[in-house]
């Protein structure tokens, strides 16, 4: 039968990085906490800790070691609140990514309108564009947008977003206003990382090679040249409604505006979905209609 001693502790104390703040957790002694460690790490003959006078870190054997616990230790979590009848009250650990723009400007508040109705919940929102491993890295939720990639994750779609082409009107009056795709080739047209743009035509999605004097990986530098009226831009809703709507840009090109495409929520496909991610994904799906 497989030995439970020590493993709340490590995992605590992997969280906390710290064996006083663990303690504090557990409601238990510092001196238990270590003890229970130490043996732990004589049981498995490995170490799992890298110990200073200042600092406290899991090594790589702990790193691996600490997924599997912390996995475990969910599980029971979520049994035992099947069994009481908990899990209309989300509580707990809650780890997010989602691309940083997006998030800030749409998905933060939601998740944190979530959180003030459910406080119970500890939530680690990270914002990053970069692809992270789910798996590897611990990850509950990712919220991913546009078209997705072939993956072993299981995917909810929550919404969709819409791009537009647009500039200011101080552009247009000066270089005038394209009416077909092929007047794009005489425009400076703004690009973001790709060099090409999509559009929509006779019923299917086309994909344009364009040029101009910005490139940049930002969009929020991108709606700033475009309403400075340097050129073009082709960028989502989340980007350029509030400008639109202010007048400071104007929509163009409308009848090749891309298809939507897709706002997702990923999670692991061999992982239990529990009451509290499936209820955020529920929260997150009404909010984003």
């Amino acid at each position: 039968m497989f030995n439970w001693e020590g493993v709340s502790e490590f995992v605590a104390v992997a969280e906390t990085e710290s064996f006083t703040q663990a303690a504090k957790r557990l409601g238990i002694s510092t001196a238990q906490v270590s003890r229970q460690v130490s043996a732990l790490e004589t049981r498995l003959a490995t170490k799992l800790f890298h110990r200073t006078t200042r600092k406290v870190s899991v090594t790589e054997a702990g790193q691996v070691y600490f997924q599997h616990c912390r996995q475990v230790l969910d599980g029971l979590e979520e049994a035992e609140r099947a069994i009481t009848n908990l899990q209309s009250t989300p509580r707990g650990r809650l780890k997010i990514t989602a691309p940083v723009t997006y998030g800030e400007r749409t998905l933060a508040p939601l998740i944190n309108d979530f959180i003030a109705k459910y406080p119970e919940l500890e939530v680690k929102l990270n914002l990053t564009n970069l692809k992270v491993d789910m798996i590897d890295e611990g990850y509950d939720l990712a919220i991913r947008l546009g078209q997705l990639e072939d993956s072993s994750m299981m995917a909810k779609k929550l919404g969709k977003r819409t791009h537009y082409i647009c500039a200011s009107p101080n552009y247009l009056s000066t270089y005038g206003i394209p009416h077909s795709l092929s007047e794009l080739e005489q425009h400076n047209c703004l690009l973001g990382t790709l060099d090409y743009w999509r559009f929509q035509e006779g019923g299917k999605t086309r994909n344009i090679r364009v040029r101009g004097s910005l490139s940049c990986n930002s969009g929020r530098a991108l709606v700033d040249a475009a309403v400075k009226a340097i050129g073009i831009t082709q960028l989502p809703d989340y980007y350029v409604l509030p400008y639109l709507e202010s007048g400071k840009l104007m929509s163009i090109l409308e009848q090749h505006r891309p298809f939507d495409d897709g706002i997702w929520a990923i999670y692991p496909q061999n992982r239990h979905l529990s009451p509290k991610v499936r209820m955020l994904i529920d929260h997150l799906t009404e909010k984003l209609k």
